[in-house]
């Protein structure tokens, strides 16, 4: 495979803006606006540019590059520490449980509170790959990437992540969570509203939103159905998470519903199952007869990370790896790589 995840750099800013005009809406990590753009691969310079351990709120962007033509076909994003310099909002779902012994009846209302429980977590997302390249893996290539670097900077992240899933969307660019719910207070557009948000942070939430909970049973029927579920096209996402170990457990996005997903770092599946080897040999190990295992493997630090699709053979003293893996990840023998099966 031809493909390898690297380190964003300046000169990605138009590759971004292409990427973030076909996004389709509800997507705030990927603004289709060149200052926003640039304005984040500067945070993500500064943050691949720091090499001290510690916790602090920065953003890493990664690239899908296609080393045979150096076409830009998708991109994911890491933030260390969210809700450091605008509140981290989230719909909290719960239950409010109520008995009338005049009337022997019980009643439970579904409710939603505004909070900031997931403030001071990780956040992966922002991924996004190109329409003509969803195919052969590249997806997971993508999403898996990001927790082996988060395994090769631990320090740098939180003792959770989570990662936002879109929500449900129509077809006019609408969302029908905001419009049954958000919009009634700020005289906004789904669409104006998460622009606004991409751009300039939380804040005019905290400014203007109810500070109440919300029974859901008083919004519309459009809006109540939305909750907690992802848009149709983020359902694999969705199952890739679950697989990696995280979980629903009742936050949704307060602009369009969809659900949150967070899980402990440490027990983030790739994180904690992932193994590190010394590149002994690259003489073969993609052919099916020597045994290779089809696998993510990651080299590098910070700016100088890459991860690659590869073939890994156990050896005497380390791992044998496929000759176009190592040519992607720029590697020889005497590196030391990251690995973890495909599957």
């Amino acid at each position: 495979m031809t493909f390898v995840i690297r380190a964003a750099q300046p000169g990605d800013l138009p590759h971004l803006y292409e990427m973030a005009k076909l996004t389709g809406g509800g997507f705030t990590n990927l603004p289709p606006d060149r200052t926003a753009l640039g304005a984040k691969l500067a945070r993500c310079g500064e943050a691949f540019g720091r090499d001290t351990a510690g916790l602090r709120d920065e953003l890493f962007v990664l690239m899908l590059e296609n080393t045979a033509t150096g076409d830009v076909r998708g991109t994911c994003q890491l933030i260390t520490h969210v809700g450091q310099k605008h509140p981290f909002y989230s719909y909290r779902i719960g239950t409010l449980t109520q008995h009338s012994r005049e009337l022997e009846r019980t009643f439970r209302a579904e409710m939603l509170t505004l909070t900031t429980d997931l403030e001071g977590a990780s956040e992966v997302g922002g991924l996004f790959l190109h329409p003509g390249e969803r195919a052969g893996g590249l997806g997971l290539l993508l999403a898996r990437s990001r927790y082996l670097f988060i395994r090769a900077h631990r320090q740098r992240f939180a003792e959770r992540t989570l990662a936002e899933l879109r929500g449900v969307i129509d077809e006019a660019g609408g969302s029908p969570f905001w419009d049954g719910l958000a919009g009634r207070f700020f005289g906004m557009s789904f669409q104006q509203a998460d622009e606004f948000n991409a751009i300039n942070g939380h804040q005019f939430i905290a400014d203007l939103m109810p500070k109440h909970p919300i029974y859901t049973a008083m919004l519309t029927d459009g809006a109540r159905a939305a909750i907690g579920l992802p848009h149709p096209s983020g359902r694999a996402a969705m199952r890739m998470l679950e697989h990696e170990g995280f979980a629903f457990e009742n936050y949704v996005d307060i602009f369009d519903g969809g659900p949150t997903m967070t899980a402990r770092t440490d027990q983030i599946r790739t994180v904690r199952d992932a193994r590190d080897a010394e590149l002994v040999t690259i003489d073969g190990a993609g052919d099916p007869a020597a045994g290779g295992t089809e696998a993510l493997v990651a080299t590098g630090r910070l700016g100088a990370f890459r991860c690659a699709y590869g073939a890994v053979r156990k050896v005497e003293g380390g791992v044998a790896l496929d000759r176009a893996c190592a040519a992607a990840l720029a590697i020889e023998p005497g590196a030391t790589v990251s690995w973890i099966g495909r599957i």
